[in-house]
Parts: structure tokens; C-alpha cells; sequence
């Protein structure tokens, strides 16, 4: 038998950890199988009007990989569609969790929703659980600081470019993986040769606009960077969004190849500059800055 909690844990957030912790505790106890039951994509996408503008914190592999890497046994990927979304709490509970993956002890957080308009308490929905035959724990809400934990206040965070702050409630830095592709060469015609990425997962957050101290992989190698997102104003008017990367102590021909940045501090807005001479000057005073700020950390090209 499996012991199991369900939900969408994006970010797997300090919140989540501590369902999993208990999740993890209880099937160690009770000699059994731990398993996250989410599912993809996120109801968002496909029930609400913003579908087309909402953005995760983590691409279905990175948030699989979270949650085993955190200990737990499976992680169980169920389709959402409308036809699910349509299932109520307790045909839920007896078709997937009590049928198909055979759980019988649950774990419930402290804003569980299960089924269709669901607005069950947690107290109620351990009583419906107890109808299909499963036994339940209750785990209690998370805090940073005064306020609850929870992936909108994350999602709000890195959209006003506060990645350490987001770093803070996740746990770990926030990041974005993609292939290097090419672009118009300017920068490193400046002596600041830049990585262009293109993004695996279109509906992953990009953080807002701006300039910011970041650790790059690539190669299977950690190296400093400073990345601007934005649409480089001071070269021209109408540019598309973009995410490049220059990489502190590296030159490497990696087009084509992967590459991750993970986000450290923001240094400062984009701002469109009077000339390119004015937008070196700047970017030389990004590299000191970051390389300051990576040196605490005491993060090393190739280390």
C-alpha cells in the first residue's frame, strides 16, 4: 500500500517540504510506499481566462526531480483536462487514489482542494476520505515571516525581479533551463560575449526585466555570469523579449548546447543609453559588481 499526498507543488516551496517531510515520516512509519500524485499542466492553463499568460515555477521535470530527490519513492503524473476537472472529491478519491494507485493513508495540507469546486475543509475532507475506506494526517501551514507560504507569492516575487527573496522561500536559487541559440553578436563586438537562450519550457516564469548576478551550468561546469532580460533599448526600438547571458572567465563556442542560469541578485533595471560607449561603461560596472557579489559566495569560473 502507498501513503500519498496530491497537488500541483509548484516550486516545491518550503510549504510543500513540509507535506513531503511528513509524507516521508508516515509511510517510514506505517512500512510502506511514499508518492506525490500532481498532475499536468496546471489547472490554470486550462480551465481559466489567463491561460495564455499564466507562467510556473518549475518545468514538470524540474518539479518531479525536486520531490525525489527530497526522498520520496514515486511521483504520479495525472492529465488534467476538463473531463477530470469534472470529477467531484470523492470520485476522485476512490478512482485514482484508492483504485489506481492503492494509497490509504493520505496527507493533507493546509489549502487542499480535491475534486470539483471543492471548498471542503480539511477537517471535511478527512471525513470523505474516511468514506472510501483512507486513513488521514493533517499538515499545518508554512510561515516566511508573517505571511503564509504559498507559489503566488513566489510567482509575485520573481515577477518584480525579487529573485533573492524567492530564493528564500523556495530553498534553493530560482532558475531557468534552455539551448543556446544564435543572436546579433553586438556584445561580444563590446568584449561582452553573450549566451542567447531559448527556453525548453514556454510556460516557465521569466523573471522581470532587468540585469542580474547569476550562476550559469553549461558543460558540466559552474561558472558566474551577469544576465540581462529585457529588449536591449539601446540598440534599437520594437526588440523581441530576451535572456542573454555573458559568462565571467568563458569564451566557448556552446550553440546548440544546454544551459541553466540560476538567479542570484538583481543588479539593477534595463535602461536604454545615449550610445554604446555609455552602455560598456555600464556593463563594466555590472561585471564588477557581480564579480563582488559571486566572490562572497566565493564562485569561480569553471569551479
Amino acid at each position: 500500500m502507498v501513503v500519498a499526498a496530491t497537488g500541483f507543488f509548484d516550486g516545491v516551496h518550503a510549504g510543500h517540504r513540509a507535506v513531503l517531510q511528513v509524507l516521508k515520516d508516515t509511510a517510514r512509519e506505517e512500512g510502506e510506499e511514499s508518492a506525490v500524485i500532481t498532475f499536468w499542466p496546471h489547472p490554470r492553463n486550462v480551465l481559466q481566462q489567463d491561460a495564455s499568460t499564466f507562467r510556473l515555477l518549475n518545468t514538470l521535470e524540474e518539479k518531479k526531480q525536486l520531490i525525489l530527490n527530497f526522498g520520496i519513492d514515486h511521483v504520479y503524473v495525472v492529465p488534467f483536462t476538463r473531463d477530470f476537472s469534472q470529477l467531484s472529491t470523492v470520485e476522485f478519491m476512490k478512482e485514482y487514489l484508492v483504485d489506481r494507485f492503492h494509497v490509504d493513508t493520505l496527507i493533507i495540507g493546509y489549502d487542499h482542494r480535491l475534486g470539483r469546486s471543492s471548498t471542503a475543509s480539511r477537517e471535511e475532507l478527512a471525513a470523505l476520505a474516511a468514506s472510501v475506506g483512507l486513513r488521514t494526517r493533517i499538515v499545518e501551514e508554512v510561515h516566511c515571516g508573517d505571511r503564509k507560504v504559498s507559489s503566488t507569492q513566489i510567482r509575485n516575487a520573481i515577477a518584480a525581479g525579487e529573485v533573492q527573496e524567492a530564493a528564500g522561500i523556495l530553498g534553493y536559487r530560482y532558475s531557468l533551463l534552455g539551448v543556446v541559440v544564435a543572436g546579433n553578436k553586438l556584445g561580444r563586438t563590446m568584449g561582452f560575449p553573450t549566451a542567447n537562450m531559448q527556453l525548453y519550457e514556454p510556460l516557465k516564469m521569466v523573471p522581470a526585466d532587468g540585469v542580474y548576478a547569476v550562476e550559469v551550468e553549461t558543460l558540466g561546469q559552474r561558472y558566474g555570469g551577469i544576465c540581462n532580460i529585457g529588449t536591449r533599448p539601446t540598440v534599437g526600438a520594437g526588440n523581441a523579449r530576451t535572456i542573454e547571458t555573458n559568462i565571467l572567465g568563458f569564451d566557448d563556442n556552446i550553440y546548440g548546447l544546454d544551459i541553466r542560469v540560476s538567479f542570484i541578485a538583481r543588479l539593477r533595471d534595463e535602461h536604454r543609453f545615449a550610445s554604446l560607449e555609455e552602455l560598456r561603461a555600464q556593463l563594466e560596472a555590472d561585471r564588477e559588481q557581480a564579480s563582488a557579489i559571486l566572490h562572497t559566495l566565493e564562485m569561480k569560473p569553471g569551479r
